[in-house]
């Protein structure tokens, strides 16, 4: 009892002291206390000032890497050796969102640029190759209606410009002098039977009108009917002369030749105004209408500038070029633009009102969809499925998927693409979009045991035996599973144990995203075996 005594009131004096203290440590904040406690009342203000700690972030679970939809509590590997990515609270909501989430350093080492899109007038140069041509109104051939020969020309070279009316050759013709003289006759007789009776004037009058109205067929000029009427003598030869002003472009007539009724002599084409026949690609013709004014540059003329207006667009395409041909009209003052001079002629297009637009280089296109990665805050990308409209050089037109202002990526978007679980978002903004596919379940992952019996590396498939799997309430089986990743089964060898993980994909594909050694394998029966093999082989 002596030695226990001093060890019970150092006991008792622990107690009071530590009742005492948690006992002032409870006094509310305001009131006082004698003596010893006003000093821990002071000392209180203080304590509560003090900067709080920041509470550390609550762990969630760990992701796969690829972006496959397994998950895990605990830190682990997959089959290639990469760490599975840690997810903390509040973190997964993007996720959830069908976003994409990368560190703010990673973004900052990619070089991660944004823009927001905006409403912009898009307009762009069309370009397109094309060749003078002759304005086919105003091509002309001087063919006489009647059998005759060439007495003499009066234009005899190719290139010779003439004016409207202006004598081409003389012509002699049995069938003009027969024409001629019935109409002198007839005009003698009107002349001579003005005193007759009013039947007999008629009919002369009427064989006078039919013999005018025959050489006026022949396309003899009014000056040389009316030189016939008052000479009153019918000409051996008659001059031809030009039905239009321009250049001959063709000349056949030979002096002391013989022609047939049709036959061509002359071409003549009025060059004043000519046609420029461009071909525009497939692509851009839905931007080209008639009444567009285009700028034509020539190469003969480097220093000038020529503008003409789209006339018509024709109706055929070019099969072997993918081209359509589009007819440009412009004045040639001067005859500087010749028949079959090439052109450049540059055309701009566009849409006439504001239309909501971003650059070029923010759309990912895979071929079957066209995909913009909109910034949603720091590291967290959206990836939304647009439909696209028109082009310019820099610039195209967003008629779905994002809305004036909104930030997209402009630079680096492939890269966010490869270092982001980017496909996995993509999913899940398909399924979004379709009301069935949203109301399906989330891909689950199943688990068995069993034996490799084969190995496709080509067609990366891989043929398993494996024992039941109570998730699927499967039985045992022999069945053909796609691989996650080709790594999977590169150590391993037909014959060996393994226990594999697995999930679908999309119906009847079942993909292994785990698949590792086993020290034993769970024999199976053959005959369960070969009951369950044939009719879920390749399930």
């Amino acid at each position: 009892m002596k030695y226990q005594t001093p060890v019970a009131l150092a006991a008792l004096l622990l107690a009071v002291g530590g009742g005492y203290w948690l006992g002032k440590a409870k006094v509310p904040e305001g009131t006082h206390s004698a003596g010893a406690g006003d000093t821990a009342m002071a000392a209180a203000p203080a304590t509560a000032a003090a900067p709080a700690v920041a509470a550390p972030r609550k762990l969630l679970y760990y992701r796969n890497p690829m972006g496959l939809p397994d998950t895990s509590p605990v830190p682990k590997k997959d089959s290639m050796g990469m760490e599975y990515i840690a997810v903390y609270e509040g973190e997964d909501e993007g996720s959830a969102a069908g976003e994409v989430k990368i560190s703010t350093e990673k973004v900052q080492k990619l070089g991660v640029k944004t823009e927001p899109a905006a409403l912009r007038e898009l307009a762009r140069q069309v370009t397109a190759a094309g060749r003078v041509e002759i304005d086919e109104r105003r091509l002309h051939n001087v063919a006489p209606k009647f059998e005759g020969w060439v007495e003499r020309l009066h234009v005899n070279a190719t290139g010779q410009p003439v004016a409207k009316g202006q004598p081409l050759f003389e012509v002699y013709s049995p069938e003009l002098v027969s024409a001629q003289r019935e109409y002198v006759v007839a005009a003698k007789g009107v002349a001579a039977l003005k005193d007759a009776s009013a039947e007999m004037q008629s009919g002369m009058r009427q064989l006078s009108e039919a013999s005018l109205a025959r050489l006026r067929n022949w396309d003899i000029s009014e000056e040389q009917i009316k030189a016939l009427a008052a000479g009153g003598e019918a000409k051996r030869t008659l001059s031809f002369r030009s039905p239009v002003g321009g250049v001959v472009l063709e000349k056949k007539a030979v002096a002391g030749m013989r022609f047939m009724p049709g036959e061509m002599l002359y071409q003549i084409a009025d060059l004043s105004a000519v046609w420029v026949l461009a071909d525009v690609f497939e692509r851009d013709i839905a931007q080209v209408k008639v009444g567009q004014k285009v700028r034509l540059a020539i190469n003969a003329y480097p220093e000038k500038s020529f503008t003409g207006t789209i006339a018509y667009i024709y109706p055929t395409l070019k099969a072997e070029t993918r081209t359509i041909p589009v007819r440009i009209e412009l004045a040639n003052p001067g005859g500087l633009l010749k028949p079959a001079m090439y052109a450049s002629v540059e055309l701009a297009v566009g849409a006439r009102d504001k239309v909501v637009t971003v650059p070029v280089s923010a759309v990912i296109d895979s071929g079957t969809r066209q995909i913009v990665l909109v910034e949603k805050g720091a590291g967290r990308f959206e990836p939304r499925e647009v439909k696209l409209g028109a082009r310019s050089d820099d610039y195209v037109e967003i008629r779905e998927g994002v809305k004036d202002g909104e930030p997209v990526v402009v630079a680096a978007n492939f890269l966010i693409d490869a270092e982001s679980n980017l496909k996995a978002a993509l999913g899940g903004l398909t399924a979004a979009a379709s009301p069935a596919a949203s109301a399906a379940p989330k891909a689950v992952s199943h688990q068995a045991a069993g034996t490799l019996d084969a190995v496709d590396a080509k067609a990366g498939t891989v043929t398993v035996t494996h024992g039941p799997v109570a998730s699927l309430k499967w039985p045992a089986m022999t069945m053909d599973f796609m691989l996650a990743n080709p790594a999977l089964a590169e150590k391993l060898k037909p014959g060996s144990g393994i226990s594999i993980e697995f999930v679908e994909r999309k119906p009847g594909e079942w993909v292994i995203t785990r698949m590792e050694p086993t020290t034993a394998t769970k024999p199976m029966a053959p005959a369960a075996a070969a009951s369950d093999t044939a009719p879920h082989k390749g399930h």
